[in-house]
């Protein structure tokens, strides 16, 4: 079965993800590219290591009303660049956006795959959770849903991968600027608070007043470790415990006795959770790794598009990570 699939904004990190899995999987066949500075270059310009298949398609202009036959167009756009656009995109083309523009927007499935994943099966318009979400959300799941934190007053320690800020960032993401260098950003309003706490709220059917959400920049290309801080008197087994039985079933979560590494995900799609707890000081922290463009982006783009076209969402997903 061949699925013709599109990308626009392939020319910036996650765009150029999810050509690389793309690429590999038995069912996508990328049929067009498209983006605005590279328009009418090839994408073996782009990315020179592209397969001989696809070397020669042209990037086009990026224009709703041009498009060729599609059956799903992955859109990783900038947050605020895909709403107006994909609103003009036609109803019969499945559309996985990697953006920001529709998480919790009416019509739009919110694509946290390996949570509600059959709310997400043969949707047409799934809005691909953050990256940082995508770590948070995976680690808090199983003791929301548990019961066993509180979903108020969670503090969330986030440390990221430059390329969490995009190929087009401006610069103070350059090299000087990052090497051995560790910046907080985004303090008490970054744009993926209101994503964290809806799911959290979602999860438990509590208030998630009270949340703190702070990133860091690490000099690091890949990777998200999220480190997170709640009230509740469970164990660390009993956090662990649930945490398999939740993730049973799911393809892409590891659930480990020790601390979880960035290292552990790179390239690939998968989740890692770890728990530790003192119940006499009514503290649990939850752990959760991921590569930012893999599980945090185009890796879960592919797995919900697996999703909506009733493929086994592990489909061209099972690569093992890079290692070292």
């Amino acid at each position: 079965m061949s699925i013709r699939v599109g990308i626009v904004g392939i020319s910036g990190f996650g765009g150029g993800e999810a050509l690389r899995l793309i690429a590999s999987h038995p069912s996508f066949e990328l049929v067009y590219a498209a983006g605005d500075s590279s328009a009418g270059s090839r994408l073996v310009d782009r990315f020179p290591g592209v397969p001989t298949k696809l070397a020669g398609l042209v990037i086009e202009k990026w224009e709703p009303a041009t498009l060729p036959k599609l059956d799903v167009l992955f859109a990783s756009l900038p947050t605020g660049a895909s709403a107006d656009a994909l609103a003009r995109v036609p109803k019969n083309v499945k559309i996985v956006d990697i953006g920001g523009d529709h998480r919790y927007v009416e019509g739009w499935a919110y694509g946290l795959a390996d949570i509600w994943p059959a709310q997400i099966e043969g949707r047409a318009r799934v809005a691909n959770p953050g990256c940082f979400p995508a770590a948070t959300l995976t680690a808090l799941a199983p003791l929301l849903v548990n019961k066993l934190i509180e979903p108020g007053n969670i503090v969330i320690d986030v440390k990221t991968g430059i390329s969490g800020a995009g190929r087009g960032g401006d610069s103070k993401f350059g090299y000087a600027e990052s090497n051995e260098n560790l910046v907080p950003y985004g303090l008490l309003k970054h744009v993926h608070m209101p994503e964290i706490a809806k799911t959290i709220e979602r999860l438990s059917g509590g208030s998630a007043a009270g949340l703190v959400f702070t990133p860091h920049l690490v000099p690091m290309t890949r990777g998200i470790l999220a480190t997170i801080y709640c009230r509740g008197r469970a164990t660390t087994d009993e956090c662990l415990d649930a945490a398999r039985r939740f993730y049973a079933e799911r393809a892409f979560v590891r659930v480990t006795n020790k601390p979880p590494q960035t290292k552990w995900a790179t390239g690939s799609n998968l989740a890692f959770v770890s728990y530790a707890a003192d119940p006499e000081r009514d503290l649990i922290i939850a752990m959760g790794v991921v590569d930012n463009l893999g599980k945090g982006a185009a890796g879960q783009a592919l797995q919900n598009a697996n999703l909506i076209c009733g493929l086994p969402e592990s489909t061209g997903l099972d690569g093992a990570p890079v290692w070292p």
